[in-house]
């Protein structure tokens, strides 16, 4: 969201209308149980037959996610093989719709229920970089009672409330557990049968989709009218082949996907979209963190100041979206007012980000393609809208999609327009898939689960709402020799 600017935009309006909707969410929470069913979980009498799962990798359309996946799907097929089981169904779930809405998942129940209602058990959904053992999964998963309704998963809960999850449980938003999506999780088939009947019947309430797995729990759970997340101690996001790992059924593969030599730093330009307002208040915090590790980078802004220096690209500061300015960053890169690299980062000024670790993220990625990569947000995904990568976060382009969007006729239709979304649309009808990466965060850390964090090597965050950026940037994106690094994590690398 264009969000780094000097005036709040009319998104964060439509966030507090859904405060005040979220209302009845927020005094049902005392109604939410620790248990979702009556039944107590028992030995089954029989192991679970591997034909009864229909497993769905959480996959994308862009050229490196769709190979990780199927090499993922090959070896769960593998697994099976080896193990003289039936061979499952593994699904790719960016094949599965025509448009956006396939990696949604609320609007492809119908789907899994037509097809799989009569012969399958469950559904099980896991991500590109999580690791299967196949004789755990079914000995966990036979404990449950496939005759009910199950949503189950290694559970992930707020802290605070958030912007993110539209302030929901403000009272006591711990109560409320959603799915980590990394550890895998499942939905039983009568469950999956009820949700496709409830998604026909009743249109899809929210216009816009930010965090799919808190949506998709809300929207499970019905204010109480249906189960809630049952914690699974099995479904891990463990480090692969760790000692603390061995009774898991699922761990995971990689935190950082870097795949060789990381892109040089003068191959990404980096532009700072910013305003006279805050030059004083921002721009020190970009150049007291994250700039010096940026070798082409680039301020712009409604004034011009030699300081800075900023570039006044002949756009005024609209009070709402900034789509005029973004276009005007678009037209420059392609010019030859600035060296010629294969990647343009368009960030906030009060956007925070890790560059080297960028630059081993894009290591995965050819910049031949047409690449869009950010935080994906959706909109309209139930009735065939279009996904678009949040801008707060930072946008990452590669030159190959800037040209063929400058080369198309879509344009803003006002200066004003929120730039993201318009960029969404954009890359929609030209057929070029928006590419989602859960290392950039629209937010702060204070704004996510610690849990969710605590298997991340984090990208970027955003905001500078009621925190000290600086201690924040030390914390979670510093490289170790950073002066003031505080950085908690161990860098974990893996050539895919």
């Amino acid at each position: 969201m264009p969000t780094g600017t000097c005036l709040l935009g009319n998104k964060v309006a439509y966030f507090c209308l859904i405060f005040l909707y979220c209302i009845p969410v927020i005094a049902a929470a005392k109604d939410i149980k620790e248990d979702n069913h009556s039944q107590v979980q028992g030995d089954s009498k029989r192991l679970l037959d591997l034909k009864e799962i229909v497993f769905v990798i959480q996959s994308q359309g862009n050229s490196f996610h769709e190979n990780h996946a199927e090499k993922q799907r090959q070896e769960i097929l593998q697994q099976a093989a080896n193990s003289e089981q039936n061979l499952p169904i593994v699904l790719l779930i960016h094949k599965l719709s025509e448009n956006e809405a396939g990696w949604s998942i609320l609007p492809i129940m119908p789907r899994f229920s037509a097809t799989y209602g009569r012969n399958s058990s469950w559904i099980f959904f896991l991500e590109e970089e999580t690791t299967l053992k196949i004789p755990k999964l079914l000995e966990t998963l036979s404990r449950f009672d496939k005759e009910q309704e199950w949503f189950l998963g290694k559970p992930l809960h707020d802290d605070e409330s958030t912007i993110i999850h539209h302030y929901a449980f403000a009272d006591n938003p711990i109560v409320f557990k959603y799915p980590d999506f990394a550890a895998g999780w499942a939905l039983s088939m009568p469950l999956i049968n009820r949700l496709a009947t409830k998604v026909k019947d009743e249109p899809l309430k929210s216009d816009f989709t930010i965090d799919l797995k808190h949506e998709i729990a809300l929207y499970i759970w019905e204010n109480g009218n249906g189960p809630s997340l049952t914690p699974v101690e099995e479904l891990c996001t463990k480090e692969e082949g760790s000692p603390a790992a061995k009774d898991c059924a699922t761990t995971l593969k990689t935190y950082l996907p870097f795949c060789g030599d990381p892109v040089e730093k003068k191959d990404i330009f980096i532009a700072v979209k910013t305003c006279r307002k805050f030059h004083k208040e921002r721009i020190p915090v970009v150049k007291k963190t994250w700039q010096k590790h940026a070798a082409l980078i680039e301020y712009y802004s409604d004034h011009a100041d030699a300081t800075i220096p900023t570039i006044n690209l002949g756009v005024p500061n609209t009070e709402r979206g900034h789509c005029g300015k973004t276009f005007a960053i678009l037209e420059r890169f392609l010019s030859e007012a600035v060296p010629k690299t294969n990647w343009l980062v368009i960030v906030d000024d009060d956007t925070l980000i890790s560059v080297p670790r960028l630059q081993k993220l894009l290591s995965c990625y050819d910049a031949n393609e047409p690449v869009f990569l950010g935080e994906r947000y959706g909109y309209g995904l139930g009735i065939g809208g279009y996904s678009y990568i949040t801008g707060g976060g930072g946008m990452v382009f590669s030159r190959e999609a800037v040209v063929r969007l400058l080369e198309s006729s879509c344009r803003c239709y006002s200066n004003d327009a929120p730039d993201d979304m318009v960029l969404g649309m954009c890359f929609n009808g030209l057929g070029i898939p928006v590419t989602h990466s859960a290392l950039f965060h629209q937010a702060r850390p204070d704004d996510y689960s610690r849990d969710y964090l605590a298997h991340q090597i984090p990208v970027s965050f955003h905001k500078h709402w009621n925190i000290d950026p600086v201690t924040v940037f030390n914390t979670w994106l510093a490289e170790e020799n950073d002066p003031g690094s505080q950085q908690p994590h161990t860098m974990i690398r893996e050539e895919l």
